[in-house]
């Protein structure tokens, strides 16, 4: 199985996608606590499902520069790296918050209810971006 996070500062968006698969499901969203909370929930989502590999949202400038919110995700990952023993791989999140949103509004989902959706969705657009360009360098 295949995981993906896009971890915002108040959030963390999961989503997992089978291995040969193209399509992301979205999972669940991670109410941010503190980083040990963060990566005990983390955790227990790699269990649960089984996940070999992992993928998290990379957050590039909009110009596809590493700014200071994609540095300050490198300690992140690194703390992963501490509790999951499989690949990681970072992929430009440029956007997917942005496109989820967009989608939830024209599906006409309330605000209230896109706070919860958003960023589990993100997820799944970072992870169906990983798994297409896998399917496309293959």
């Amino acid at each position: 199985m295949i995981m993906a996070l896009d971890v915002g500062s108040r959030r963390i968006g999961v989503a997992i996608a089978q291995r040969g698969s193209q399509l992301a499901i979205p999972l669940a969203t991670i109410e941010r606590g503190s980083r040990r909370d963060d990566l005990a929930q983390i955790q227990r989502y790699l269990d649960s499902y089984a996940v070999d590999e992992l993928v998290i949202g990379d957050p590039l400038t909009l110009a596809g520069e590493r700014g200071v919110a994609a540095r300050a995700m490198d300690s992140f990952v690194e703390e992963v790296r501490r509790i999951f023993g499989g690949a990681i791989h970072r992929v430009d999140e440029r956007m997917t918050t942005a496109q989820a949103t967009k989608t939830l509004i024209a599906a006409d989902v309330s605000r209230r209810k896109r706070r919860g959706i958003v960023d589990r969705m993100a997820a799944a657009l970072i992870l169906e971006t990983f798994l297409a360009t896998r399917r496309f360098d293959s």
